[in-house]
């Protein structure tokens, strides 16, 4: 496997992986018929270095284009119809999404509304989706994720806060695909050792939600299964060795393939999270990295079948709940993951409101144990108080 070799895919889209590629932008605009291209990023990383080396590979190659920053950790509905404003009074014709997972949710949302007149909550994942028939064709889409975590780069469903309600939903259309996934891994080097860590583990948490998931999707599974392979491998060095490109390589391979294999659906750790996420404004991948062991405790009859897969997935000898449980704790302990969801902040008296709308959220639904909303809120109140 030479990690730091260019390499293109065509699964499930378009995919140019390969450190230093981000100077193929203006190209890849061209390839999708963009010829004036809305970048769209989230709040904090919009002053960093890539974020303007791709509007300089842009106006270099003679493309106008501005810089849309106005979304959140947690994208907020109200922030959408800003970014869709914009795009439509000043004439875009295609839309780049670069950043973690809240600017590509945000971008992708954006791209859902940019071109009709559709009201974004029309797009939510749970309801039909709305025909198209008459309306514009979405914009181009091209994705650049700047972490290796999200996973969302190969896909259009974007996680939008509903303010009105303070929860989040997923929205999307299925003719929106987009029309490229960039990987390069050069872009990832500056991210500090804490968010590596924990974009990380959200990456390893699609891998192992996904696979969890009792619906029958051989190819979502050994997506799965090979993303917990590199990010068992490749995460520990990332976070050591911030400078070492082959981990982050590693890394973003293995972030785009967990984010692949969660088509299939995920569990119980996304459904807190999001609403934690929503009402708390905490690091998606923290919050996700929190609540995983006593998701999986929570799980664990449920689970048994798939425990021996993931553990060869990270390499133990023995297939177990309980040691693949105990290897799980001290990969997250190694990355120094706090214990509870009180430690990153979470008030102890929200268990009973988290409960009531984590069961509504879509990844409740496909967690391999249904629960009510009291043994969730029994589980909430183990992750804010225990955790591991």
């Amino acid at each position: 496997m030479n990690l730091l070799k260019a390499r293109n895919w065509s699964l499930p889209v378009a995919i140019a992986y390969g450190p230093g590629r981000l100077a193929e932008i203006a190209k890849h605009c061209g390839n999708a018929g963009i010829g004036k291209p809305l970048v769209i990023t989230d709040r904090g990383s919009a002053e960093l270095p890539f974020v303007s080396q791709t509007v300089e590979f842009l106006t270099a190659s003679g493309l106008s284009t501005k810089v849309f920053a106005d979304i959140s950790p947690n994208p907020r509905d109200d922030e959408i119809a800003s970014g869709r404003d914009l795009y439509r009074n000043e004439g875009f014709d295609g839309i780049i999404a670069i950043g973690g997972g809240s600017g590509m949710d945000g971008a992708k949302a954006v791209c859902l509304t940019a071109a009709n007149d559709i009201d974004l909550w029309k797009f939510e994942y749970a309801k039909k989706s709305p025909d198209m028939t008459g309306h514009a064709p979405f914009p181009p889409l091209i994705c650049i994720p700047t972490t290796a975590g999200t996973g969302a780069e190969t896909e259009s469903t974007a996680m939008i806060t509903e303010t009105e309600r303070s929860m989040k939903f997923c929205v999307w259309h299925p003719q929106l695909k987009p029309a490229l996934a960039l990987l390069d891994p050069e872009i990832t080097v500056g991210l500090p050792s804490n968010l590596t860590a924990w974009t990380g583990i959200d990456a390893l948490v699609h891998a192992i939600e996904a696979y969890c998931v009792r619906t029958f999707h051989p190819i979502c599974d050994g997506t799965a299964l090979e993303a917990l392979k590199l990010i068992h491998k490749w995460l520990p060095v990332a976070v050591a060795e911030p400078g070492n490109l082959e981990a982050r390589g590693g890394m973003q391979v293995g972030a785009c393939l967990a984010g692949i294999s969660f088509l299939k659906g995920l569990g119980m750790v996304h459904a807190v999270s999001h609403m934690v996420g929503a009402d708390y404004d905490t690091h998606h991948g923290l919050t996700n990295a929190v609540a995983l062991p006593g998701v999986l405790r929570f799980n664990e009859e449920s689970i048994a079948e798939k425990v021996p897969a993931m553990s060869n997935a990270l390499g133990l000898t023995t297939t177990d709940f309980d040691s693949f449980y105990a290897a799980v704790c001290k990969f997250l302990d190694d990355l120094d993951i706090p214990k509870t969801l009180a430690d990153i902040g979470v008030p102890n008296d929200c268990a009973r409101e988290i409960s009531e709308k984590a069961v509504q959220d879509l990844a409740a639904i496909t967690n391999p144990r249904r629960a009510s909303a009291d043994e969730v809120c029994e589980l909430v109140e183990y992750l804010l108080t225990v955790g591991r």
